[in-house]
């Protein structure tokens, strides 16, 4: 297999870097959150402009009491696909981390790890003590070729993604003075050191995108876009639970997620969520259009 990424030396810069910010923001997780014993429920626990139902038909029908509990349960929701996120993130890290391909990279993998290990921790630990349980991980299964040229890009790139995602939440719900200071603090801090991973995500999708182009005839670059687009659609899609809506006192969950994916207020916070991913994507050629929907 060829080295992939030993020729930039604009990443090894930005990987310096990296580095150097990691060491210098370096923070005990275990002794920086306070983890009072319960938080309030006469309150939003998300930002109430990031739930899944604002905007829409099904949220003009619920009271405050029901949106307060629908808001705590979507982000008992929201960090249980963080932890699920970050674990598959690890393990595909540590796959590459000794190895020739990625020899460049190997010291910055070794923060991200140990970043996203604290991080699934106390997002681990929001769910449990906050929640009584993290959801389980009934997402999709891609099945990232873990063979073959496509293999490191699609990997990368899904990473990346779910990275941007939840960033999306983290900036906005840990600058939100209308949250509890602990859900504050829990986004604001994993806000802070995912910058720094997606800036170098992003660095790395775009030379394994470019160096793909180089390998791969047009069909089978239009399939990668079409897995792209895929993902992105069921990623958002998992945001809208069933299981969600159940806990919170909500009717008829599956209907109730049915309404909210079809509901166009629904679809201008997709938009939201994606401005800036799908603005990186379409300027470096991995997609060709802004649109994630089904075929």
């Amino acid at each position: 297999m060829p080295v992939v990424l030993d020729s930039e030396q604009r990443l090894k810069d930005i990987l310096d870097r990296l580095v150097a910010k990691s060491e210098a923001d370096y923070y005990n997780p275990y002794q920086v959150f306070q983890w009072p014993d319960s938080l309030p429920e006469e309150c939003y626990w998300m930002t109430p402009e990031l739930m899944s139902v604002h905007g829409t038909e099904l949220a003009a029908e619920l009271t405050e009491e029901q949106l307060h509990r629908l808001s705590k349960w979507e982000s008992v929701n929201f960090y249980s696909l963080n932890v699920h996120g970050i674990r598959e993130l690890i393990t595909e890290v540590i796959a590459r981390i000794h190895t020739k391909e990625f020899a460049l990279t190997s010291e910055y993998f070794h923060h991200i790890i140990g970043e996203e290990n604290e991080h699934m921790w106390f997002f681990a630990k929001f769910c449990n003590l906050y929640g009584g349980k993290i959801y389980p991980d009934l997402a999709f299964k891609f099945d990232a070729a873990t063979q073959g040229p496509a293999a490191h890009f699609l990997v990368f790139a899904r990473l990346l993604l779910f990275e941007e995602i939840v960033d999306f939440f983290n900036k906005r719900m840990g600058e939100d003075d209308r949250l509890d200071p602990t859900i504050r603090k829990v986004n604001a801090i994993h806000h802070q050191d995912e910058s720094r991973h997606v800036a170098f995500g992003r660095q790395i999708v775009a030379l394994l995108h470019r160096d793909l182009r180089a390998k791969l005839p047009a069909g089978e670059m239009a399939e990668v876009e079409n897995y792209l687009r895929s993902y992105l659609r069921r990623s958002l899609e998992s945001l809208v639970s069933p299981a969600v809506f159940r806990d919170a006192g909500i009717p008829e969950p599956y209907k109730a997620r049915n309404r909210v994916l079809a509901d166009p207020a629904y679809a201008e916070l997709k938009r939201n969520i994606l401005k800036r991913s799908m603005k990186f994507l379409l300027a470096e050629g991995i997609l060709s259009s802004e649109s994630i929907d089904a075929p």
